[in-house]
């Protein structure tokens, strides 16, 4: 019997000028490409992924701070997954395997289930539905709760998008946001939300620069279907898009900086743009004096959630 890649079963999807490949640990997106050209960050089928490029977070996308929280009248404790920090990082599923569903030459859809465990005591299906089609590469993420209880519950995806050739310093990034969350500089622990400021503003089209972000947006500007949209291009003009449906009020924005700088490939290799359906630590929405936007399933209940990214040509 073959061996299984270190990134699971490899799903390829094809339409028009893109391609993509989706990885089964994790519903990871693995590749995407628009007539040859890179739109992601790409990793090897058998390379473990690295870190979360690509991977599909759920049932919390970013950090709860300390793994601790409080729900249902009951103190929660989960594994410390980002040890540097001390924070339980991007959710439980993105890791597990995910079993295909359905598959075709341009989609796939894939499921796994979040088992009940210590620190999130819910049984949680998530089903991830990847379609190519001319307007680039769709994905929904949809959760049902099949556990008998109230269940806290977020999602989003962490892929790193890619303009060009070039360095992300030279890429231009226009991001519809009104207001950024500020963070410890240590630990990335939620402080305030406000107005962004002069280096986080990219309401106006502008290069990324050396500015260097990891930090969360909301109050984002929507067309008249209520998706907002990002956008990152080189200097010739051309690269990538994302947009999000209202389903994500959030998104994270990270420019890739690793402690090892410039001795590391990934290193500022490409833009992490992930929609969120909620803000970072929302389940411990109650600290907070702003809508964290965490969503409670109830017993039975779906939640669903989309986004896409497309070429600008």
């Amino acid at each position: 019997m073959a061996a299984v890649p270190a990134s699971g079963t490899s799903y390829p999807l094809r339409h028009g000028r893109y391609d993509a490949t989706i990885a089964s640990v994790g519903a990871s997106l693995r590749t995407l490409t628009y007539a040859g050209r890179d739109l992601v960050v790409p990793f090897a089928a058998d390379e473990v992924r690295p870190l979360y490029r690509g991977a599909t977070l759920a049932p919390w996308p970013n950090r709860v701070v300390d793994g601790r929280y409080a729900f249902g009248g009951e103190t929660h404790q989960l594994a410390l997954t980002e040890p540097a920090r001390g924070h339980a990082l991007h959710g439980l599923a993105a890791w597990l395997e995910y079993r295909v569903v359905d598959a075709g030459t341009d989609a796939v859809t894939l499921e796994t289930v979040i088992e009940p465990q210590a620190g999130y005591p819910w049984r949680v299906r998530i089903e991830s539905t990847y379609r190519l089609s001319d307007a680039g590469l769709e994905q929904t993420v949809r959760a049902v709760n099949e556990s008998g209880a109230r269940a806290p519950f977020g999602t989003g995806p962490h892929p790193y998008l890619v303009a060009g050739e070039g360095r992300l310093d030279d890429w231009t990034l226009e991001l519809p946001a009104a207001k950024a969350l500020s963070v410890t500089s240590d630990r990335l622990v939620p402080t305030v939300l406000g107005a962004v400021d002069a280096d986080f503003d990219f309401r106006v089209p502008r290069q990324i620069g050396a500015t260097e972000i990891d930090h969360a947006f909301t109050d984002l500007a929507r067309n008249g279907d209520g998706v907002a949209t990002a956008r990152v291009t080189d200097a010739a003009g051309q690269g990538v898009a994302m947009s999000w449906d209202a389903a994500c009020p959030w998104v994270q924005i990270h420019t890739a900086d690793l402690p090892e700088g410039a001795a590391s490939p990934s290193h500022r290799a490409g833009l992490a743009v992930e929609p969120m359906t909620c803000a970072p630590d929302a389940f411990n929405a109650e600290r907070y004096d702003f809508d964290a936007g965490l969503l409670v399933l109830e017993p039975g209940a779906t939640t669903s959630a989309s986004w896409r990214i497309f070429a600008i040509a």
